[in-house]
């Protein structure tokens, strides 16, 4: 649920505007002075601010300074009246996401708060980072605030959480965006070829070293090198790594002079860093080498307001990659997506939109379009053990009777309950009921 902060001294406005946001589905608090506004910004979690511009006590530009310092990626809205339309260009500068003139239409205002809430933020590669969720838009507010450093960052998080792209988020907010991003997955390396990948090697250092070649550490002088899952490296290999960062140079295998650089490091992994210290696997200075700023991503099933919107989102993109006419995820299929634990995080979920696109014959993403390994496990009939393998093939169908099934038991077949839980009206459940006839007791 998105939670909007509305500031103005009219009573009117500030009315119109809550009754008008409400309706579009926002949780909104209204205060009528800027000073009110900052206490309860600093208390509560905000996707949006609207406030006046001309209030007495601190104006809306007074706001917008305030707020853009505890969060920088909150988006602020200004409303002004006529006449000051000048001071409101100002302020649209000290990052407010746009102005609107009283009187406004409402379905403007919509508009406006709809792409404001619904954060997306673009990359130089064509890739985006999406979201709807508080907890990432603060992670993104700190990574623009350490992009603007040098320090080095640990961004930890599971497999598919988006490791990577928040690394080119940071590169790309940063002073060396202009130059090169080299990203280098220690885990897809082979051990005996990784150390020759990052410094590089003369020719004939070793048996196969034809020619010169300078590493990643030397493609990336002057920009950001990603190690990526360096968790996966050698423990050897990590000794030479901690050389490199602590003097600022890298020698190539079999070189016999220093090169010096001048790189930011951005490291991630899907580990827990310290318990690799403990067992040995990873080196204690190493690690705190590179924690100098961390970074943790949530899983996708901590932040399930994230799930809907990503979904839409690569419904339409894959929809349009595959001359396809959908217009929208169903009722019932967007409750199983947020009831799904998603353990391959945002990448399992883009995975299996598209099957879901591919899939569907009409203009709806519904229940039997959505295909996943957990979706698919079988469960058991009343009164029955289930003997079945979690990946033993059966529709999806009948995967989908199974969990109303199991939900029904769970409550004692009270179906208004049970309807609450799927996510789906009780006609909806009564008419699956019908449709399914002997498979379901009828009690």
């Amino acid at each position: 649920m998105n939670n909007i902060l509305v500031v103005d001294d009219e009573p009117e406005v500030r009315y119109a505007l809550r009754e008008a946001l409400i309706r579009r589905g926002y949780e909104v608090d209204v205060v009528s002075t800027g000073d009110k506004a900052l206490e309860l910004f600093s208390r509560n979690t905000y996707n949006m601010v609207i406030s006046d511009l001309k209030m007495p006590g601190k104006d809306g530009v007074e706001v917008l300074k305030e707020i853009k310092k505890l969060s920088p990626l909150t988006p602020v809205l200004l409303i002004t009246a006529f006449g000051t339309v000048e001071k409101a260009v100002e302020a649209v500068k000290e990052g407010a996401v746009d102005f609107l003139i009283k009187p406004f239409s409402l379905d403007v205002l919509e508009e406006i708060v709809e792409k404001a809430v619904n954060t997306e933020f673009s990359l130089d590669n064509g890739r985006k980072v999406l979201t709807n969720s508080q907890a990432m838009k603060h992670i993104l507010s700190m990574a623009k605030t350490v992009a603007r450093s040098d320090a080095t960052v640990l961004i930890t998080g599971e497999s598919g959480t988006g490791k990577e792209l928040l690394a080119r988020f940071i590169h790309q907010h940063s002073p060396r965006k202009d130059k090169p991003f080299v990203a280098v997955n220690c885990a897809a390396i082979p051990e005996n070829l990784l150390e020759s990948e990052l410094f590089g090697h003369e020719r004939g250092a070793f048996t196969g070293a034809v020619s010169q070649r300078c590493g990643k550490f030397e493609q990336a002088n002057y920009g950001t090198i990603l190690l990526d899952e360096i968790s996966e490296m050698d423990i050897k290999l990590q000794a030479k790594l901690l050389r490199v960062l602590q003097e600022k140079e890298v020698e190539r295998v079999g070189g016999a002079r220093p090169i010096p650089l001048n790189i930011r490091i951005i490291a991630t992994t899907n580990r827990d860093l310290k318990e690799e210290v403990k067992s040995g696997r990873f080196r204690e200075d190493l690690y705190y080498r590179l924690n100098i700023f961390p970074i943790h991503i949530p899983p996708l099933r901590e932040r399930r307001e994230d799930i809907a919107y990503l979904a839409e989102y690569f419904v339409r993109r894959f929809a349009k990659k595959y001359s396809k006419h959908i217009e929208h995820i169903s009722e019932e299929a967007l409750a199983l997506l947020k009831r799904l634990e998603w353990k391959g995080n945002v990448r399992e979920l883009e995975n299996t939109m598209e099957r879901a696109v591919l899939l569907a014959g009409g203009t709806t993403i519904d229940v039997e379009h959505i295909s996943t390994e957990e979706a698919g496990c079988p469960m058991p009939q009343s009164g029955e053990t289930d003997k079945s393998s979690p990946t033993e093939p059966m529709s999806l169908s009948e995967m989908e009777k199974r969990l109303i099934y199991r939900t029904l038991e769970e409550v004692g077949w009270n179906r208004t309950q049970a309807a609450k839980i799927l996510g789906i009206s009780v006609r909806t459940l009564r008419n699956k009921l019908k449709e399914y006839g002997q498979f379901f007791p009828t009690r």
